[in-house]
């Protein structure tokens, strides 16, 4: 059984809950992703804003990303998946959840993130549309 650990990209960046969307936006440039997980003070995982946020949340709600706080968009509990969960698990939780990114935690760190390619590329060849179907809808 491959677990969430084995087929993750590590070494998830960050953006602090009191940093702003610009400097959201600036790292996600930098490192070239679409979505970063927001941490606290305490380094505990808050929640996740993905470039579209920013525009739908801020910017076409007239909102200026120099002041907007990244933790103003982390809403509720975040989705996550444990570091040692099935591929099947997260997959079950990517389709509960409509989300093709799942932050991975061990115990409270954040470890890596889990993404719908991440799964692809472990998945059987002959389950990877049957896949990418189940979270899409």
């Amino acid at each position: 059984m491959l677990t969430a650990r084995e087929i993750m990209t590590g070494g998830a960046e960050c953006i602090g809950e009191n940093e702003t969307l610009e400097q959201a936006a600036k790292k996600m440039l930098d490192l070239d992703v679409g979505s970063l997980p927001i941490c606290g003070e305490d380094n505990r995982l808050k929640g996740v804003v993905t470039d579209r946020d920013i525009v739908v949340k801020c910017l076409a709600k007239g909102g200026d990303p120099r002041s907007v706080k990244a933790g103003e968009l982390g809403e509720g509990k975040p989705v996550t998946i444990g570091a040692d969960d099935s591929i099947e698990e997260a997959i079950k939780t990517m389709q509960e959840h409509q989300v093709r990114r799942l932050p991975v935690i061990d115990g409270h760190d954040l470890v890596g993130i889990l993404s719908q390619a991440d799964v692809a590329r472990n998945y059987p060849e002959d389950r990877v549309g049957e896949l990418v179907e189940f979270i899409s809808y």
